[in-house]
């Protein structure tokens, strides 16, 4: 085996080319509003809903940054505005879908992309059976606090759970000493969007927008009434864990933000990449650090930080202070804001798929688009049937644990991606270049190191983990099949 086979890189001018004139290319039906309300629905949905609380109050062993909460979304913030910059620049460059999977096969080589094709499986795939089981949680939630009725406990859990937990296990169906369990609202909601994603990206854009229309002003809700009730005393102390509260809360807040990445998956289907990909990705960042930002101040603000150790601190917020009912129409928006990460996510894994497959380091199966609907409807299903099984297997806290370590290491490559290929492709047009250059994307790989070295170890080793088995399969499958190898060997 030659090394340098390993590193053989495709051109930017190939990429096109190949995309151009391919029987596997997607349709252009996005505009740069599509493409901001894909990002903004990607972005604001678990992390907001869900997140906050963890961040602020610490818990399982994580220190808490307490009202400094503001301070570790800002920070979070300025890495993924770094990133979003390098972003910006390569998929104004290349728009192509895949994302860091696609850039990283310019800019370092065959193995390397393989590397962060299989590590963006962690972000949409995994991260995504952790929003499915989200979702079902808070749908139990809303029944429960505004219709007082509720799915048997049994069916919208997970096995492992279902075994665990001898109130679940005393109800549920038994095949001998076996604890049947199934988590029926996740299967049924990824199974519906899945659907709406075969039948065309456009639709599913549609879908999406009105969902982001009703989150945000569900969030913007929260905030003009809360900021009425805010008592200036909690947030004193106002950093209690000091600098590594911070810092801590930055790297678990990092799971709010991740979903701007996604609208670079979309590049093929965008009417004018050039121009619209830049402004989606900046302009859906920069509206949900704004929501972020003054969430976090007005959250810390209404109660003292250690209450909000719970899954759904916006509501429960709003439950301490006597608004039941706005806090049961609250899980509704967790339900509906998560609704769009589901969609958003799911295009996003089937794009990184569909670009892999027709590079020939995943089956041809995951390349086949639909002769009439113009999407990637076997690797959309395959996934799918994944991504709604997988709930009823894996718990919450396994499906998350991944998922930042994952999308940071992608955003590092990206980053080192505008140096590499301004060297490499300096005479290639740029639509949009990154402003402070090289400066901001060395700022941009350093932040996210930084977000990185905050998470536990045990992310760490697992993630080695899931790297190594993915270069078993590259080597077993990928690298054999690969275009660019069949293209050495010649006919």
């Amino acid at each position: 085996m030659d090394t340098w086979d390993l590193f053989r890189r495709k051109s930017a001018t190939d990429a096109l080319r190949e995309m151009e004139h391919s029987e596997h290319s997607l349709k252009r039906t996005l505009g740069a509003f599509d493409i901001t309300m894909l990002g903004v629905g990607a972005i604001i949905g678990a992390g907001i809903f869900a997140s906050f609380g963890q961040a602020a109050a610490g818990g399982d062993g994580l220190l808490g940054a307490g009202p400094a909460l503001i301070l570790s979304y800002l920070l979070t913030a300025v890495a993924c505005g770094f990133a979003a910059l390098c972003y910006a620049e390569i998929a104004a460059m290349v728009p192509i879908a895949g994302s860091a999977y696609t850039y990283s096969y310019i800019a370092f080589g065959e193995v390397v992309a393989w590397i962060i094709g299989w590590d963006l499986t962690i972000e949409y795939a995994v991260g995504n059976i952790y929003v499915a089981a989200s979702w079902a949680d808070y749908l139990r939630s809303f029944l429960r606090g505004t219709l007082g009725v509720d799915f048997p406990a049994w069916l919208a859990t997970d096995l492992q759970t279902a075994a665990k937990t001898p109130e679940i296990a005393a109800t549920a169906p038994h095949i001998g000493d076996f604890v049947v369990a199934f988590n029926l609202p996740a299967f049924l909601i990824t199974a519906l969007l899945t659907v709406l994603l075969v039948i065309g990206v456009k639709e599913s854009a549609r879908f999406n927008t009105g969902i982001v229309v009703f989150k945000v002003l569900l969030v913007l809700v929260f905030i003009a009434t809360g900021s009425f009730f805010v008592d200036q005393a909690n947030w004193t102390p106002f950093a209690p864990n000091g600098w590594k509260g911070v810092w801590t809360g930055a790297s678990i807040a990092f799971f709010s933000y991740i979903g701007f990445d996604a609208v670079s998956t979309a590049a093929e289907e965008t009417r004018v990449p050039q121009k619209d990909l830049p402004r989606g990705i900046i302009g859906s960042l920069a509206i949900c650090t704004v929501l972020y930002i003054a969430t976090a101040a007005v959250l810390t603000g209404l109660v003292p930080y250690e209450k909000l150790a719970t899954a759904d601190p916006l509501a429960h917020a709003l439950e301490l202070l006597g608004f039941q009912h706005l806090a049961s129409f609250m899980a509704l928006g967790a339900v509906v804001a998560m609704t769009a990460v589901l969609l958003a996510f799911q295009l996003g894994g089937t794009r990184v798929f569909f670009a892999m497959a027709r590079d020939g380091l995943l089956p041809p199966a995951f390349s086949r688009v639909h002769p009439r609907f113009r999407t990637p409807y076997v690797g959309t299903i395959i996934t799918g049937i994944v991504v709604a099984l997988a709930p009823s297997f894996l718990t919450e806290s396994q499906a998350l644990e991944l998922t930042n370590i994952g999308t940071l290491f992608a955003f590092v490559l990206v980053s080192i991606g505008v140096i590499v290929l301004r060297r490499r492709d300096p005479d290639r047009p740029r639509p949009f270049r990154v402003p402070g250059y090289p400066v901001t994307p060395l700022l941009s790989a350093g932040c996210c190191l930084l977000l990185m070295l905050g998470l536990p170890a045990s992310n760490w080793w697992r993630f080695g983990i899931w790297l190594a088995i993915g270069l078993v399969i590259y080597f077993a499958y990928g690298r054999k099949h690969s275009r660019l190898a069949r293209v050495a060997r010649g006919p």
